[in-house]
């Protein structure tokens, strides 16, 4: 599957399907009038947003979903909110993150040779290797496949690098984003569009020229449904303190063992990949992600029986019928297509078949039942 085709579903929607630990903060415009700046094309500030190279900065990030997502008895709402973190880079690989989480802290340091993730709630430091921790997501949690949490400047790259040639492109305006002075980018859907997005707005600093908001709007409603921007906003060169880390005393080490799979693990996962593959359906605003959730896993969701062999990475407690949980979620429908669940949002929507078919994308439902219709 080619990634990127994606980014508008990992943007804006796979927020739902991930949104376990981050969440996304509604920023306000800027305090005071809108700066008034020198008139600058659409697409000067597109070129700029897709040329935005990484740079020495220190800053706070707030971010805010408001997906609409209907709330399950007995569990946590874990994908609407408001949350904020701190991050320092040097613009040549090393990085610090930090996530306050209640009275605890989680903290990633890479010091440009080792990665360390350190838990102040269980007092554990994670190693990892150098480079392993990359790509934004709403996550940072140990194990395998470690992303950072979204910054305004990649997000708005990889969103603004798949949609442009689908969008109407236009300057809104002028505001101000972590006291900085702003141009603001506006990405429409073209009308052939089939998508429940009304548009993306990218915040562009008037100076740096790199995106300092990102934000994705709904049909209906100014508030946004997902918001990536800055607080606060220090560009220069950091403290280099922030970039060292040594493992608090007393703390519990850890390093992952990395080995690859033995021959039967790999048939094992050729097999299940060959099923369950996903598929994309359509091209930017209006793209859909199909798979085929297979039957083994099928069957286990509906037994209660846990998905993963170690805490934290996708195990759940033993009776827990998934299938019923999603199925408060969203409502039962049906059509030629077959039978299943629908779960709705303000970005988008999941289709759940029943008999194991997934579609899910920033779509109506129309056209997640024509993509889930073409799964076999």
């Amino acid at each position: 599957m080619n990634r990127k085709r994606v980014t508008v579903v990992a943007a804006a929607f796979g927020v739902v399907a991930g949104a376990a630990g981050l969440g996304v903060l509604a920023l306000p415009a800027g305090a005071g009038p809108a700066p008034v700046l020198p008139d600058v094309s659409a697409e000067s500030l597109v070129e700029s947003v897709l040329t935005a190279k990484p740079a020495a900065f220190g800053g706070a990030v707030e971010v805010n979903n408001d997906l609409g997502i209907p709330a399950l008895a007995g569990l946590p709402q874990l994908s609407d909110g408001e949350s904020k973190l701190r991050m320092w880079t040097d613009g040549e690989g090393r990085v610090r993150v930090q996530l306050p989480a209640g009275d605890s802290e989680r903290t990633f340091v890479d010091d440009g040779q080792t990665g360390w993730l350190w838990n102040s709630a269980d007092q554990t430091v994670t190693k990892l290797p150098h480079g392993s921790v990359q790509e934004p997501k709403i996550d940072l949690d140990p194990g395998e496949g470690q992303q950072l949490p979204p910054d305004p400047v990649s997000l708005s790259r990889e969103v603004v690098a798949k949609v442009k040639e689908f969008s109407d492109v236009t300057v809104d305006g002028t505001a101000r984003v972590a006291g900085r002075p702003t141009y603001e980018l506006v990405l429409t859907p073209k009308p052939t569009e089939r998508t429940v997005l009304r548009e993306v707005r990218v915040a562009i600093d008037s100076e740096l020229r790199i995106p300092l908001r990102v934000a994705v709007l709904t049909n209906g409603t100014n508030n946004p449904a997902v918001q990536v921007g800055f607080a606060d906003l220090t560009v220069g060169p950091q403290d280099a303190a922030l970039f060292s880390f040594t493992p608090p005393a007393g703390a519990k080490v850890e390093q992952p063992e990395v080995k690859g799979p033995n021959d039967e693990e790999k048939k094992l996962a050729e097999g299940l990949l060959a099923e369950a593959a996903p598929q994309v359906h359509g091209e930017g605003w209006d793209v859909v992600l199909t798979a085929k959730v297979p039957a083994a896993a099928l069957s286990a969701l509906a037994n209660g029986q846990p998905s993963g062999d170690r805490p934290g990475h996708g195990e759940r407690p033993e009776g827990v019928d998934v299938q019923s949980l999603l199925k408060q979620l969203g409502k039962q429908v049906s059509g030629p297509w077959g039978s299943g669940t629908l779960i709705t949002t303000r970005v988008g929507g999941v289709l759940l078949a029943d008999d194991g078919r997934v579609a899910l994308g920033p779509v109506p439902e129309q056209v997640l039942t024509e993509a889930i219709a073409q799964v076999k």
